[in-house]
């Protein structure tokens, strides 16, 4: 079933229901006053001649009988009929010795006073009249003709009202749902139409303001999304490409040239020793992007713990320093930490030791003397990790553009590298909820300034 059918029926269900529940309603309030406006009818002409009967000593049966049958009130089948303390018959509206009268409802009427109920469809009115020394009981009883058939009048036309209302509520409700809808089919349309080769393309938000408008609004920034990813895909496969072509090209060149004639041992040395420096920058290049495409596949597994920043920190210098001996790297807090907590977030450890390795390995590799200085600023909200250095710097127009895979800046191209490891760095503080803030300027140094909630703040 299509939603627009489904509301349509609801909406139909619904205001059908409550038509029914008014008509019954409607009906059953009719009913009941026609029951209560008969009854008082019927009270009133049994008292008038219960009175007459009693009070006037003039009015002798015959003549009441004469009164009841000529009274402008008259009832259909109206009989009155009047019973002394011991169920005996004083008076009846009509000549017929047949009308008996059960003695329980006698007994009923003296007990409680006033009784009205329904007898074989008749309505009965029966009352202890107690203006005399021996009280009597009067019973009332007609047929509510008129009133029945006002009710019988009633019933069909709510009856067809009814059937009507549920007609016109389900045509009603299939346009008006369809209005509705129109413009989800509009937007189911202009999905349909979106692919791989035109992910630029975006679908009307309409008005901007209901929901249907925020549908579109999110799925457009989700198609934005989906484009810098393709975007970026392409870019890291032809960036991957050149930077694999390179040291490939060059190993087979060098091995080409050595093949062409004889080589002194001195030569088939530099060959070789050219060989494994293409042969080391093409592992350490391919580490890098298995390194990047394992963080993006694990990003959404990973399982974090809690770590201590100023551990990590403490890791990752000795770890550069037994790999690169000329690195210098001071270490200082700013200010010291109150509390464990300033320094414990939620996190991997060797993710966030790569972080701090990579930001070290730049500070020192772009420094001359080759010295960095880790600073740790600890706090109950967040806690950063900043990275100085006094080396060359960054243009400030390329800055927007060095966590792009594979961007160097100009004045970084002759220093060994591929590009890739402030990429990584980002994605991984982007992992942990955090960020990587950048200053520099050029010729004088830069800092790089991880920073990270604390556990205490999540």
């Amino acid at each position: 079933m299509t939603i627009r059918n489904r509301i349509a029926l609801q909406f139909s269900l619904i205001v059908g229901g409550l038509l029914l529940a008014f008509s019954v309603l409607i009906y059953l309030t009719s009913a009941a006053n026609r029951r209560g406006e008969f009854r008082n009818r019927l009270e009133q002409k049994a008292r008038t001649t219960v009175r007459l009967l009693v009070e006037v000593q003039e009015v002798d049966r015959q003549l009441l009988r004469i009164i009841d049958r000529n009274t402008l009130t008259v009832l259909f089948n109206e009989r009155v009929l009047v019973f002394d303390d011991r169920n005996r018959l004083l008076y009846a509206s009509i000549d017929d010795d047949s009308i008996r009268v059960e003695p329980t409802l006698l007994t009923q009427i003296r007990q409680d006073g006033l009784v009205r109920t329904t007898i074989d469809g008749r309505e009965v009115v029966g009352f202890r009249y107690d203006e005399r020394a021996t009280p009597v009981v009067a019973v009332a009883s007609a047929y509510d003709v008129t009133g029945r058939r006002e009710l019988a009048d009633l019933r069909q036309t709510l009856f067809w009202s009814l059937l009507g209302g549920v007609a016109l509520t389900i045509g009603l409700g299939i346009v008006f749902a369809g209005q509705s809808l129109r413009p989800i089919s509009r937007l189911n349309e202009q999905i349909s139409t979106i692919n791989a080769r035109n992910l630029q393309q975006r679908i009307g938000e309409g008005n901007g303001r209901d929901e249907v408008a925020r549908l579109a609004a999110n799925f457009n920034q989700v198609l934005e999304r989906l484009q810098r990813a393709f975007e970026g895909q392409r870019q890291f496969v032809s960036h991957a490409s050149h930077e694999l072509r390179t040291p490939l090209a060059a190993l087979k060149s060098e091995i080409q040239l050595s093949l062409r004639g004889s080589l002194t041992p001195q030569q088939h040395s530099q060959v070789l020793q050219t060989l494994l420096a293409d042969t080391e920058r093409l592992i350490n290049l391919t580490n890098s992007l298995l390194f990047l495409a394992r963080t993006s596949e694990t990003a959404g597994r990973a399982e974090f713990k809690p770590v201590r920043l100023d551990d990590v920190c403490f890791l990752a210098q000795t770890e550069l320093q037994m790999a690169h001996p000329a690195y210098q790297i001071r270490l200082s807090y700013d200010p010291l930490p109150q509390t464990d907590a300033e320094t414990v977030v939620q996190g991997s450890e060797a993710l966030l030791k790569q972080v701090v390795l990579n930001l070290l390995d730049n500070a020192c590799k772009y420094t001359p003397d080759h010295t960095a200085h880790l600073r740790i600023i600890p706090g109950l909200q967040q806690c950063q990790i900043a990275i100085t250095d006094q080396g060359i710097g960054i243009p400030p127009e390329q800055i927007a553009n060095l966590f792009t895979p594979f961007f160097r800046a100009d004045n970084a191209l002759g220093y060994e590298g591929a590009g890739i490891g402030l990429s990584i760095c980002e994605r991984i503080a982007e992992l942990h909820q955090g960020r990587i803030e950048v200053s520099s300027q050029l010729g004088k140094g830069s800092t790089f300034t991880l920073v990270l909630p604390t556990s205490s703040s999540l």
